[in-house]
């Protein structure tokens, strides 16, 4: 069993490095540092640590430690909720003596020495939640900071527990985690509350986007957009979801330049998309994804794929 392997190798290793993926949201952020200080918490005689580069707005919810190459000789490193080592945060994790893979996605890109992957999760950290629980007699404990950290993370990734990947476990782990004391209502003032700056873009797009005959919606906001606004690229995951509640769209896409790349982001009510992402270097769930594109002429080519998507899904 995967569970039993995980908790052997970390019982085995003194040194011990969590990474995830790049542009972290809250479930990344959620499984990755709920599961370093459960094991700093039971195992207080072992060096842990999260690495990955910081988004300032999620500072309020955790923050990264920052280690040299030679803490990887002999460690075990741990990669939570990234699908594909593309997008891995700190390419560093090569660098570990082993390597374990713990996710929701899409099982695409294999990698590590020890998996485990369950896309009937609602998110990575509702997967720590059940680590713990395959081990609570045993020698893994848990704290209110742990169940906030984990807590956060599966309401990132359930939007509020709307999506359809809420599972009546995730429900019941929720129930189980606020037992312990947190402050919830400033967790979701730390994860939903936006900048003025984000609110009027959040107008801008609302005013802006397109909706095909089939479904489809799109906006791009381009570098003189964001710049007008003065938002920066990686803000804009708080608007992506302002679309899903416009009556006829199946699927929306958001278009961000950046300095050297256009972010996708893509979003759906039923059309599979995940697979439409791997196609053009991204990847996700079914009805949550991203990608990376060069050209807004391939944004053009996107969209055209994407309406095709809704046409044919009824």
């Amino acid at each position: 069993m995967a569970k039993q392997k995980i908790l052997n190798k970390i019982t085995e290793y003194e040194t011990i490095i969590i990474h995830r993926h790049v542009r972290p949201d809250a479930d990344a952020l959620g499984s990755q540092c709920g599961l370093k200080e459960m094991i700093r918490l039971s195992f207080p005689e072992k060096e842990v640590y999260a690495v990955g580069e910081e988004d300032p707005a999620l500072h309020f919810f955790a923050r990264m430690d920052v280690i040299d190459d030679a803490k990887y000789e002999n460690a075990l490193v741990i990669v939570c909720d990234t699908a594909n080592t593309g997008r891995i945060s700190d390419q560093r994790y090569t660098l570990g003596k082993e390597v374990i893979k713990i996710d929701h996605h899409p099982n695409n890109d294999p990698y590590g020495d020890t998996m485990w992957v369950d896309t009937s999760a609602s998110s990575t950290s509702e997967m720590i939640f059940d680590f713990y629980k395959f081990d609570e007699h045993g020698v893994l404990r848990l704290n209110s900071q742990i169940a906030r950290l984990i807590y956060g993370g599966i309401v990132g990734d359930t939007g509020r527990f709307l999506f359809p990947s809420t599972s009546n476990k995730t429900f019941k782990y929720a129930a189980e985690l606020i037992e312990y004391p947190f402050d919830r209502s400033a967790l979701y003032n730390g994860l939903y509350d936006i900048q003025e700056d984000i609110a009027r873009l959040r107008g801008y797009v609302l005013q802006n986007f397109t909706l095909s005959p089939a479904g489809m919606s799109s906006i791009k906001l381009t570098k003189d957009i964001l710049n007008k606004f003065k938002v920066e690229p990686i803000d804009t995951g708080k608007l992506v979801g302002v679309l899903g509640d416009v009556q006829g769209i199946k699927a929306w896409v958001f278009f961000i330049e950046e300095d050297d790349v256009i972010r996708v982001r893509v979003r759906s009510k039923g059309p599979v998309i995940n697979e439409l992402a791997a196609k053009y270097n991204g990847g996700g769930h079914p009805l949550a994804a991203g990608a990376s594109i060069q050209s807004w002429e391939e944004a053009n080519k996107f969209v055209n794929d994407l309406e095709e998507l809704c046409a044919k899904y009824t």
